[in-house]
C-alpha cells in the first residue's frame, strides 16, 4: 500500500518547529532520520521483512513454543450473554487486518474518484493485466496442486503484496521507467478488488442470513447519517465496529466490512476551503499574538481548527490517520503472526514433495509474469491502451514478475484456505519461496537496462 499525493507544503516564515525538527544533537542524530526513513516508499517492505524474519527465527529457534502460545493465547469480549472469543492470531487476522482492508475501501475509492481509475483509457491496460495477473496464477495452481483439499487454495497466488512490490520497484527506480509506478499501482488496487471478491464470494463460511442482514442495515445506517450531514467520527467508529461483528457472525469474512465502510466514506469536504479562508482571517483580524490572560482567544482557534479540519475529506482524513498504522503496525504484525514457517529439514522436505507448496510457487513466479506480460500484450494489440511512457516488454516483464510477491494477502487466504490443515505449513512455504524468488528475479529483470546501460 502507497500513500500517494502532492505532499504538504513546508512551514511558512514564523512558524515554530516542534522539538523533533529541531537542531539539536539529537534530533538530528536520530529522530530526523528516522523520519526520513519512514516517508520512504520502501519503508513499509522493508519494516513488512523484518518482521517476518523475525517470525522465521523465532518459530525456528527453542522458544517456538512461547511463539505458538502468544498466537493462539485466547481474548474474550463479552457483554452479557453475547460473547466474542478468538485466540491472538485470530484477531489480528481478522480484527486487525480489517483496518487494512478499509484503507484498502479508501484507495479504491480514491483512484476511481481522482486518481488512475477515473480515465477508462488510462486505466484499461492496468486493469486488463491485473485481470490476467490473477487468472493465470490461479490455473497453474489448479493444473499442479489438482483438484480435492489443496486444490481449495488456488486463491493464494493470485495476489500482489504492493509493500514489497514497491519496495523492489524503489531499488531499481534509476533503472526503471517512471511510468511503471503508477501503472502497478493501478494494476494493485485491481488486484486488491479482485482478492475481495474472492474473499468474499469463495472463502467465506456458510452465510447465517440474520447477522448479514442486520450488517447490511447497519451500512444502510451509516449512508443515512451521512445523508443527515452527522460528523461526529466516534458515531461512525462505533457504527464500523457493530458491522464488523455482525458481519463476523454472519459467516462472511470481517475484513469485507471494513472495504465496505472504506467505499462509503466520503471524498467530498463538509466545508469549502475559500470559506474556511476567509474565516481564517477574520479570526486572525481578531485576535492577538499575545492575549492577556494567556489563551484568553483559545475558543476562536478550536472553532477554526474544526473548520479547518472539515476542509478535507472524510476520506482524505482517514487514509493519513490510518495510514501510518496499516503500514508500520498492522501489517508488520499480521507477518509476525503468520510468517512462522517450520523451516526443519522434516519440514521442507515435507514442503518440497508437496503439490500445494509447488502450485503456489509457480503460480507467483512463473503465473503472475506470464498473465500480466501476455494479458498486457493484448490489451495494448487490441487498441485499449498503450504501455507506459519510456517502458519496454522486458519492464512488463520485470513488474509482472515483481507483482510475484503475493505475500500479506496471500498469507491471508492461506489462512482461509487451509486453517487448521495439514496443508497450512506447506503453503506458507511456497509463499515464502515465491516471494523471495519473485522480488530477485524482478529487481533483475528491471535493473537489467542500468547495467545495459553502463
Amino acid at each position: 500500500m502507497a500513500q500517494e499525493g502532492a505532499g504538504s507544503p513546508g512551514p511558512g516564515p514564523g512558524i515554530r518547529q516542534p522539538w523533533s525538527r529541531s537542531e539539536g544533537r539529537l534530533s538530528g542524530a536520530v529522530l530526523r532520520p528516522l523520519q526520513a526513513f519512514l516517508a520512504t516508499e520502501a519503508a513499509s517492505g522493508i519494516l513488512l521483512l523484518a518482521a517476518a524474519v523475525v517470525a522465521i527465527v523465532w518459530a525456528n529457534s527453542p522458544w517456538r513454543d512461547a511463539y505458538d502460545r502468544l498466537w493462539h493465547t485466547e481474548l474474550v469480549i463479552a457483554l452479557g450473554r453475547w460473547r466474542l472469543a478468538h485466540d491472538l492470531g485470530h484477531w489480528v487476522t481478522d480484527g486487525l487486518m480489517t483496518l487494512f482492508f478499509f484503507v484498502v475501501g479508501l484507495e479504491i475509492k480514491r483512484e476511481v474518484l481522482t486518481g488512475e481509475l477515473r480515465d477508462p483509457r488510462a486505466a484499461a491496460v492496468p486493469v486488463v493485466a491485473a485481470v490476467g495477473g490473477m487468472v493465470a496464477p490461479a490455473l497453474v495452481y489448479l493444473l499442479v496442486a489438482g483438484g480435492g483439499p489443496a486444490g481449495r487454495g488456488w486463491g493464494i497466488p493470485m495476489a500482489t503484496d504492493i509493500a514489497f512490490a514497491l519496495g523492489v520497484l524503489t531499488l531499481v527506480a534509476r533503472a526503471a521507467p517512471p511510468g511503471l509506478k503508477p501503472f502497478l499501482l493501478t494494476l494493485a488496487i485491481v488486484d486488491d478488488i479482485g482478492a475481495i471478491v474472492v474473499i468474499a464470494v469463495f472463502y467465506s463460511g456458510g452465510v447465517a442470513l440474520r447477522p448479514l442482514l442486520i450488517a447490511v442495515a447497519l451500512l444502510g445506517l451509516v449512508v443515512a447519517m451521512q445523508r443527515a450531514r452527522v460528523r461526529a467520527s466516534a458515531v461512525y467508529v462505533l457504527l464500523g465496529i457493530a458491522v464488523w461483528v455482525a458481519t463476523s457472525e454472519s459467516g462472511v469474512h470481517p475484513t469485507i466490512a471494513g472495504v465496505a465502510l472504506g467505499l462509503l466514506t466520503p471524498a467530498v469536504p463538509f466545508q469549502r476551503p475559500a470559506t474556511v479562508s476567509r474565516e481564517a482571517h477574520r479570526v486572525a483580524d481578531e485576535t492577538v499574538d499575545e492575549p492577556s490572560p494567556p489563551d484568553a482567544d483559545a475558543p476562536y482557534w478550536l472553532y477554526l481548527a474544526g473548520l479547518s479540519r472539515e476542509a478535507v475529506s472524510p476520506l482524505a482524513r482517514a487514509e493519513a490517520f490510518l495510514h501510518p498504522w496499516v503500514s508500520f503496525v498492522i501489517v508488520p504484525l499480521f507477518a509476525l503472526a503468520n510468517a512462522g514457517v517450520d523451516l526443519s529439514a522434516r519440514a521442507l522436505s515435507d514442503a518440497a514433495g508437496s503439490p500445494v507448496a509447488l502450485g503456489v510457487l509457480l503460480g507467483l513466479v512463473i503465473g503472475k509474469p506470464l498473465g500480466i506480460t501476455l494479458a498486457t500484450w493484448g490489451a495494448v494489440r487490441g487498441g485499449l491502451g498503450r504501455l507506459p511512457n519510456g517502458a519496454g516488454w522486458r519492464d512488463v516483464l520485470g513488474l509482472g514478475t515483481v507483482a510475484g510477491i503475493g505475500f500479506t494477502v496471500s498469507l491471508l487466504v492461506t489462512d482461509l484456505a487451509f486453517g487448521g490443515s495439514s496443508l497450512l505449513e506447506a503453503a506458507k512455504a511456497g509463499i515464502l519461496a515465491a516471494s523471495v524468488l519473485a522480488g530477485a528475479l524482478g529487481a533483475l529483470v528491471l535493473g537489467w537496462r542500468r547495467g545495459h546501460g553502463r
